[in-house]
């Protein structure tokens, strides 16, 4: 069920193509989907103005490149079609971005796993791309965060390409304990109320 503090961000453009097609299948690491729905009261959350003016206009641009990928190519999809356009999209609007970079997974100091993102954009923050008619649910939110903890990356957005209208599928996650770093607070570790809702 998601939280009631990620919230939706606004989207004037629609899309009026409403395809259907196969649910996606492939992606790593847990089940649960993406898209459609969202409702809910909206909560306070980490303000735009809080998180770095480079991070957030990076952010900006790629929630851009990712409109114009589910403008020309709708929902319907399955997820890996969506990524392959979404890197190409971003290659095109000359956006850095690392797909499947590892990061090392620590325990008391010690590497014991790996966690691989889907993308790492400028080397700010984390993507999870889906393809899937369902909510964004807190397994996915729990996944992305706990990917931005192993990279310490204050940032993530999921992205999910399935609705009909593609804000209906952005959420964006933030990350409580670097936040709180760069602040230079002590925080509570597993707090999710700084999820927040990406605008552009």
């Amino acid at each position: 069920m998601p939280s009631d503090y990620d919230q939706r961000p606004s989207d004037n453009r629609r899309d009026s193509r409403d395809h259907r097609g196969p649910r996606d299948r492939d992606h790593r690491g847990g089940g649960g989907g993406g898209g459609g729905g969202g409702g809910g009261g909206q909560r306070r959350g980490v303000p735009l103005a809080e998180l770095d003016p480079a991070l957030t206009a990076v952010s900006h641009t790629l929630i851009g490149c990712a409109r114009d990928v589910h403008m020309a190519m709708g929902p319907g999809f399955d997820r890996a079609v969506y990524l392959h356009a979404l890197c190409d999209e971003l290659r095109a609007q000359g956006v850095a971005f690392k797909q499947d970079h590892a990061f090392d997974v620590k325990y008391k100091g010690q590497t014991v796993g790996k966690t691989i993102p889907d993308l790492y954009i400028a080397d700010r923050f984390l993507v999870m791309v889906l393809a899937r008619y369902a909510e964004i649910g807190s397994a996915e939110r729990t996944i992305l965060r706990a990917q931005l903890r192993a990279a310490d990356l204050e940032l993530g957005l999921i992205i999910n390409f399935a609705g009909r209208l593609l804000k209906d599928g952005l959420v964006r996650v933030l990350n409580p304990d670097k936040i709180q770093s760069l602040r230079g607070a002590p925080g509570e570790p597993h707090d999710d109320h700084f999820d927040d809702a990406p605008t552009a």
